[in-house]
């Protein structure tokens, strides 16, 4: 494939913390494409989350470039970057903030125009998908850790992101939870989203993604 058809490119990246002379972290190329999923795999501290950092804009490289459809992003707003992207913290919790499941998955899109009927009907679609609909009136801070994940993706997927960033996205979710998660994520894949898994979850990247790579002594390769 031509790399013109990539979601998302990454060349010659370069990063390191200011305050943490020993960190690094080398990208020379990696590429995703419509349809496709690519997995981030290596030991904890290696540079998994900071490279998914980096691809949303929360942290820019000191040198080389990050393409979204081609265009580089390094001088895109945050905002702009997030009606591209679908971001998933390794602490669900961050990204919950509606006292209720239900207004949390709708309120993305009340946000932006829609009708609040509306945008509850389409929740409570995307919250059945993850098996939640029983859930919809429950408090936000009372959930499982595992509940909250599947909160947080479900809300990552109101918008249609046309990428999705998952960083540890099976912590807390036991076997069968996986599974309704593993086919979401098959049909967002063959409805041409692209999905770049950070994960520890060997199991679980061999089952979805053809494509890993491998960070190792601060530089990442496919594998």
């Amino acid at each position: 494939m031509g790399d013109r058809n990539a979601i998302l490119k990454i060349t010659d990246v370069n990063f390191k913390y200011p305050q943490n002379d020993e960190f690094h972290l080398e990208i020379p190329a990696l590429s995703l494409y419509k349809g496709e999923c690519a997995s981030i795999c290596g030991r904890n501290g290696c540079g998994k989350t900071t490279l998914g950092k980096m691809v949303v804009g929360l942290l820019r490289p000191a040198s080389g470039k990050v393409l979204l459809d081609g265009e580089d992003i390094s001088d895109w707003e945050l905002g702009k970057i997030g009606k591209h992207i679908g971001y998933l913290f390794q602490e669900p919790g961050r990204q919950i903030f509606a006292p209720t499941v239900l207004e949390d998955v709708a309120f993305p899109l009340i946000l932006n125009g829609m009708d609040s009927g509306a945008a509850q009907t389409l929740a409570r679609s995307i919250l059945a998908r993850f098996d939640m609909q029983d859930l919809e009136n429950a408090t936000t801070y009372t959930l499982s850790r595992g509940e909250k994940q599947r909160l947080a993706i479900a809300g990552i997927l109101i918008n249609n992101p046309d990428l999705l960033i998952l960083d540890e996205p099976t912590t807390g979710l036991d076997l069968h939870r996986k599974l309704i998660l593993s086919d979401v994520l098959q049909q967002l894949l063959r409805d041409g989203a692209g999905v770049l898994l950070i994960s520890h979850d060997v199991a679980f990247v061999r089952d979805l993604s053809p494509t890993v790579y491998l960070i190792e002594e601060g530089r990442l390769a496919s594998h």
